[in-house]
């Protein structure tokens, strides 16, 4: 899965900023774990529930809440619009990133009760894994 894929759906829907001060921003994210560990990759101070993200850089703020879809949005404070969306983006990269780890660890790890060997692996400039597996002969 390469990451500039992962970035261009860095936000799905839309972002709006509120008279309030308050800038929402949908994402495409599921995983409260991958999305509480993506934070932290961004340097965020993170504190995690099940329905419920807070995630602190200096003086900016975001409450991610899941929608009815299972999809989490942020509420970001103490940024404009243009900074909750570099936010998001960092974030969004760093999710696709834990993404692709799980991934390929459960190839990896699957692979030999499918009858696979695990041949090669290699890394592209884009960040791209391709796993080559030879079917193993019983």
């Amino acid at each position: 899965m390469p990451l500039a894929m992962a970035g261009a759906a860095a936000v799905k829907a839309a972002s709006d900023r509120g008279a309030d001060g308050v800038c929402q921003v949908r994402t495409r994210m599921r995983d409260v774990t991958l999305l509480a560990d993506a934070l932290r990759d961004t340097g965020a101070a993170v504190v995690s529930g099940t329905d419920r993200v807070t995630a602190r850089w200096e003086a900016v703020e975001a409450v991610f809440t899941r929608d009815t879809e299972g999809i989490w949005g942020a509420h970001f404070t103490g940024a404009d619009q243009a900074r909750a969306m570099e936010l998001v983006t960092a974030v969004d990269g760093a999710y696709g990133r834990r993404v692709q780890r799980a991934v390929l660890e459960r190839l990896r790890d699957q692979a030999p009760a499918a009858g696979l060997r695990l041949e090669s692996e290699t890394v592209d400039d884009n960040a791209g894994v391709r796993l080559v597996f030879e079917v193993e002969r019983t």
